[in-house]
């Protein structure tokens, strides 16, 4: 039997509202800032890079837009006066048995922007519609 990567259109997101389907989750990076330093008596002539701290990117979550249906807006109106609902999200790939294989554990998520879906006269398009979060932690976990 063949080992060939995962395809990556079969996900699950629980983001803390109703179960429902995204089509698209985006934004799932992690880096380490760099800090450059050389001590001045340093025998070589460069500097020496080292961690710094960590940063996360922004996470977009995409859906289509259905009627009655405005929970992402009710979470991005929960900020009011340096205050926000925050929520712990988990997005897991899943195999053809539904089973997660990779899971990306977010920590204190809350929306940064919403973008509905833009309209066009002679459009043949699902609305689809965005929310960007901010969050302060991403985890990577096998899903064992």
């Amino acid at each position: 039997m063949a080992n060939y990567p995962l395809p990556k259109f079969h996900f699950q997101v629980d983001w803390g509202g109703t179960q429902i389907g995204f089509t698209e989750v985006s934004g799932l990076s992690i880096s380490n800032e760099v800090i450059k330093y050389r001590h001045g008596a340093s025998p070589e002539y460069h500097p020496v890079f080292m961690p710094g701290q960590r940063t996360f990117g922004d996470i977009s979550l995409k859906r289509g837009t259905f009627k009655s249906d405005n929970e992402f807006y009710k979470w991005f109106n929960s900020i009011n006066m340096n205050t926000v609902e925050r929520r712990d999200l988990t997005i897991s790939l899943l195999d053809e048995t539904l089973a997660p294989v990779i899971v990306w554990k977010v920590k204190n998520a809350w929306p940064k922007k919403i973008t509905p879906t833009d309209l066009k006269a002679d459009g043949n398009d699902v609305a689809l519609e965005q929310l960007d979060l901010v969050h302060e932690g991403l985890t990577i976990q096998n899903g064992d």
